[in-house]
């Protein structure tokens, strides 16, 4: 699975389409709720492979370096 800058852009920007936290932008859904998805698996294709990158970019604690990728900033 390659992360490619699309990936990263996707990240920063690309709603969660459903669920809970539907309309919260992928890096920022909470890592409880990344890791629920990882042990009843993640979705397919693009969004599974999206939230997979975004648990581990979180647990890494390297959120931050999405913040320029962001069509708007966000105020931590």
């Amino acid at each position: 699975m390659n992360l490619e800058k699309k990936h990263l852009v996707a990240l920063a920007n690309m709603k969660m389409p459903f669920g809970k936290y539907g309309g919260r932008v992928l890096i920022d859904l909470p890592e409880p709720y990344l890791l629920w998805f990882q042990s009843k698996g993640f979705p397919e294709g693009e969004l599974g492979m999206l939230l997979a990158w975004a648990l581990e970019i979180k647990a890494n604690g390297q959120e931050s370096l999405l913040d320029p990728l962001r069509q708007y900033p966000v105020i931590h």
